[in-house]
């Protein structure tokens, strides 16, 4: 299964490795560079197709757990001060996606948006410091009876060219749901209250919509 987001560059990029493979057929007749170049072209095709798969995932629905938007590894696990939407101190989750990884981004919890907002910016690596207020970005918060406001954000890296987020204010987010997909690298970061109970470590590895990254009974 592929995300609705990669259907035309799959189209495209299909259309274009089977001109090519015919293309190099026809105008090349050294055998091993007319293998070497359609093998190439192939695995590029096969990294696009992987690139925008979207595994079914089994989200167990719990109040009293927020569980990762997203695949890839903890890269922060942090007391911030939030100053977007909270003004005050927050428990910031980081996830690190590869350009390997599921790239479809969850909503971690069940309840209401009552906050999404886009913002311009930059295009840093997404491991750098500033990555979470200076690059392009998104900012969304669901409220929850058991955490009550927990804000996640999707954070364009350097390869991410394009964040796509579905959720809207009063939108009924339901836990593991589908709420966007970032093309191509980033990173998520999701915002905690302070006595909220980390259930992950450092360099962990999680898959979104099935680990559990924190509980609050």
């Amino acid at each position: 299964m592929f995300h609705k987001e990669g259907y035309k560059i799959i189209v495209i990029t299909l259309v274009l490795v089977i001109g090519g493979v015919l293309a190099i057929d026809w105008f090349i007749d050294i055998e091993w560079l007319k293998l070497l170049l359609s093998v190439t072209l192939l695995v590029f095709l096969i990294l696009i197709l992987q690139f925008f798969r979207n595994p079914k995932r089994h989200t167990k629905l719990e109040n009293h757990t927020a569980v990762s938007p997203v695949d890839g590894k903890v890269v922060v696990i942090e007391e911030v001060f939030e100053k977007e939407v909270f003004n005050d101190k927050r428990i910031q989750v980081s996830v690190f996606m590869s350009p390997l990884n599921v790239h479809v981004t969850r909503y971690p919890i069940s309840g209401k948006v009552s906050y999404s907002k886009y913002h311009p910016g930059k295009y840093l690596v997404a491991w750098h410091p500033k990555a979470s207020e200076e690059n392009e970005r998104t900012t969304v918060v669901v409220d929850n009876k058991n955490f009550g406001q927990i804000l996640y954000r999707q954070v364009a890296g350097a390869l991410a060219k394009r964040i796509v987020n579905y959720a809207k204010v009063e939108d009924q987010a339901i836990q593991g749901g589908d709420s966007g997909f970032i093309k191509f690298g980033s990173r998520v970061d999701l915002f905690l209250p302070i006595d909220a109970d980390i259930k992950v470590e450092l360099n962990q590895k999680v898959k979104g919509g099935e680990s559990i990254i924190a509980e609050k009974v």
